[in-house]
C-alpha cells in the first residue's frame, strides 16, 4: 500500500507504547484506561479516548496495527492528515456510542427486574460484584447474566477507529482489488470490507462470532464503520479534493 505516513506512524508508536506500558502495569492499566460501563465505579471520562490505545493481547494489537498500516497510510495520503485524524477519532467515538448503547440494552432488563423485586441500587451493585467474584453469574438466566457481564466487561482496542478507516477506504476506493492471505483471488474493496461489516452485524445481532473470539465488541466495530462510511461519503459527495485540510 506504499510508504507509511507520518500520522499513521505516530499512531502505531503510541499504541505500541500503551501496550508495553499496560503489560507492565497489569490489571491496574485496564482499571484506569480501559472503557468501563458508565455505571461501573471504574468508569472515568478519559477512558472514552484512552481505551482506543489499549489492547487485550498481542494478536489483538497486531491485527489492528496491521490494518492501520495497510489502509491508513493510503487513506491519509489521499485526504490529508487532519481529515484522516478526524475520521480515526470520530469513528472511535462512534464506536463508543454504539457499544455503550448496546450495553445499556443488555444491562437494563436485569436491572429493572431486580428493582421490581425490591432491590435498592446499592443492593443490585453488591449482587453484581458478589456474583462476579464467586462466578455464580455464569449459571444465571440470560437476563441476569447480561446484567453482570455488561457491568464487568471493559472495552479496549482501536478496532472502532480502524473500522472507520476501513469503511472510509471502501468509499474512496470501492473497486480497488485487495487480496486475503492464502487466497490468491482479488476482491474489490467494497465487497471485502463490506463483507467483514456484515459478519460483524450478524455477530452483533445474534451474539455469535463467525470470525475471531466470542468477546468481540461487534457494535463498536459497527459504530466505527458507520461513522467512517457516512463521513467519507459526505466528503466524497461534496468533492473533498477541492477543500483539503492540512
Amino acid at each position: 500500500m506504499g510508504r507509511i505516513t507520518e500520522t499513521v506512524k505516530v499512531l502505531l508508536i503510541i499504541n505500541v507504547i500503551f501496550f508495553i506500558g499496560a503489560t507492565s502495569l497489569g490489571g491496574k492499566a485496564f482499571e484506569w484506561f480501559a472503557l468501563w460501563f458508565p455505571k461501573n465505579e471504574n468508569f472515568q471520562i478519559w477512558q472514552i479516548v484512552s481505551h482506543m490505545f489499549m489492547h487485550g493481547g498481542t494478536g489483538h494489537i497486531f491485527f489492528n496495527m496491521f490494518a492501520l498500516y495497510m489502509f491508513g497510510s493510503h487513506l491519509e495520503t489521499s485526504i490529508g492528515k487532519n481529515k484522516f485524524l478526524f475520521i480515526y477519532f470520530f469513528s472511535g467515538l462512534g464506536a463508543v456510542g454504539f457499544q455503550i448503547l448496546f450495553t445499556y440494552f443488555q444491562f437494563n432488563p436485569g436491572y429493572q427486574a431486580l428493582l421490581e423485586q425490591g432491590y435498592t441500587d446499592s443492593q443490585i451493585f453488591s449482587f453484581i460484584k458478589n456474583s462476579y467474584a464467586t462466578e455464580q453469574y455464569l449459571s444465571y438466566p440470560k437476563e441476569l447474566y447480561n446484567l453482570v457481564d455488561s457491568y464487568i466487561s471493559p472495552m479496549v482496542g482501536a478496532s472502532g477507529a480502524i473500522f472507520g478507516v476501513l469503511a472510509a477506504f471502501a468509499v474512496l476506493f470501492p473497486n480497488l482489488p485487495l487480496y486475503i492471505i492464502f487466497i490468491p483471488i482479488p476482491i474489490k474493496a467494497k465487497y471485502l470490507i463490506g463483507g467483514y461489516f456484515l459478519l460483524d452485524l450478524y455477530g452483533g445481532i445474534t451474539g455469535q462470532a463467525i470470525l475471531g473470539p466470542s468477546n468481540v465488541a461487534h457494535w463498536a466495530h459497527i459504530g466505527g464503520a458507520v461513522i467512517g462510511f457516512i463521513t467519507m461519503w459526505y466528503w466524497k459527495k461534496n468533492s473533498f479534493n477541492q477543500h483539503r485540510w492540512y
